[in-house]
């Protein structure tokens, strides 16, 4: 995946809109083949007018009320792990640069995995299938978009080229996850 360009509005202290940054932002490339994008995100709705500064957040899947925006891209059959790679390393790796990304992965199901969150996904190149717990499968092309609503899944491609999504993350309440 390739570095892509974020420009941020906000407001000056009238409440009149700005740019307030134009900058590049890098993928977190991973050696198992996926890489992921961060582009934006905060743990509280936001309130307006604000000076178009990111909020601090902590995990990569965000708390109710909390928001992501990000892409990421699924390896292709022609990606091939070196056979050298410590995959428990690759994924402290992951929890240091996204915490909280792995914690819903099932180590049993590689790949399954359900969070408190309602993802909205469009898919911008490839061809991803979208796997749920019973087995369904369902073939997403560019221009698909799925609701994932706090459901068992796992993403697959079987094409030989990345499939890359962009994603927008809503933290929201889980009868699994709230005690």
């Amino acid at each position: 995946m390739e570095a892509r360009r974020r420009v941020v509005t906000g407001h000056d202290s009238n409440g009149k809109a700005i740019f307030v940054s134009d900058e590049v932002v890098e993928p977190i490339r991973t050696v198992l083949g996926n890489d992921f994008m961060q582009l934006w995100g905060g743990d509280t709705p936001p309130v307006f007018p604000d000076g178009g500064m990111q909020q601090r957040w902590s995990s990569y899947f965000p708390p109710v009320g909390g928001f992501r925006c990000g892409l990421f891209s699924i390896p292709g059959t022609a990606h091939q792990v070196p056979g050298d790679v410590d995959i428990a390393a690759e994924y402290q790796r992951f929890d240091q640069l996204m915490p909280g990304l792995t914690q819903y992965m099932e180590l049993d199901e590689p790949g399954m995995h359900t969070t408190p969150t309602v993802d909205f996904e469009l898919v911008l190149s490839g061809e991803v299938v979208l796997e749920l717990d019973d087995g369904a499968e369902v073939t997403l092309r560019p221009g698909d978009t799925v609701v994932q609503n706090g459901t068992r899944h796992r993403w697959k491609n079987v094409q030989p080229d990345p499939a890359v999504m962009a994603v927008f993350i809503c933290g929201a309440h889980h009868q699994r996850f709230d005690t």
